[in-house]
């Protein structure tokens, strides 16, 4: 088996580092007022890279939480994958200059496609598409809209592209610690040559286990986001990065 990356995942509402059940913005618990002290805090654990989400950017289609994401850049020398309101060209080009890593395409990705393939080309291993589904069908617009593209065809679509990373996540699943679909992940990563990173209800270092020994039949899966399970100490930071990393 490879090693799989931790990604702690740090979303961004109002300012705030909080988590959601289901993407409802109605269903969202703070657990900091300080995103660039969290971030710190993921770093100095071990974890060495972040996954943070503009939550108000992905309804709004615009750069919402700026600041808070500046101060997670500053506080931070780990790299920072960014998603949540990024649609344009100029969007992708102002967060890399910033320091982002990592740019992630999410609506953009369903909507204009060709976006996907050009900042590629322009920024090679740079992009990455987030799949975020409900039965199966990708969802966009924060989650508020489904559309009718299956996951598993939108990222064929980039087969060819340079995506750095496929981030799927099971909508229905997410924040509620009930453990990742391991079914429809496993599925999709055997189908691409793209890189996945699993994302979507882990709660225990049972499900990271398992998911280990999922990707070790896969090879392609990347990492894994964790959320709600690490803020509640359902899952110690340090031993996931000793698990997954052996």
């Amino acid at each position: 088996m490879t090693g799989l990356t931790l990604y702690p995942a740090i979303d961004l509402k109002d300012g705030q580092c909080v988590r959601l059940r289901r993407g409802e913005m109605d269903q969202a618990t703070v657990y900091s007022h300080d995103p660039g002290a969290q971030a710190k805090a993921w770093q100095d654990a071990g974890c060495r890279w972040l996954h943070v989400v503009d939550l108000n950017g992905a309804f709004a289609g615009r750069a919402v939480n700026r600041d808070a994401v500046i101060g997670i850049l500053k506080s931070v020398g780990i790299p920072v994958q960014l998603g949540g309101g990024i649609r344009d060209m100029a969007g992708i080009e102002a967060w890399l200059a910033a320091g982002v890593r990592r740019v992630i395409l999410g609506s953009a990705a369903v909507k204009n496609p060709d976006l996907v393939h050009q900042s590629c080309r322009k920024f090679p291993g740079r992009i990455a598409v987030g799949i975020d589904a409900r039965d199966g069908y990708v969802a966009t617009e924060g989650w508020a809209e489904t559309s009718e593209v299956r996951a598993l065809d939108l990222a064929l679509r980039f087969e060819d592209a340079g995506v750095a990373a496929i981030i799927y996540t099971d909508i229905s699943r997410d924040g509620m610690l009930g453990g990742l679909n391991l079914e429809q992940t496993v599925d999709l990563a055997f189908q691409l040559s793209t890189p996945v990173i699993a994302s979507g209800g882990v709660g225990s270092i049972a499900d990271l286990v398992a998911l280990k020994q999922a990707a070790g039949s896969s090879r392609v899966i990347e990492g894994v986001i964790v959320g709600r399970a690490l803020y509640d100490g359902r899952v110690d930071p340090v031993a996931a990065l000793k698990l997954l990393s052996a």
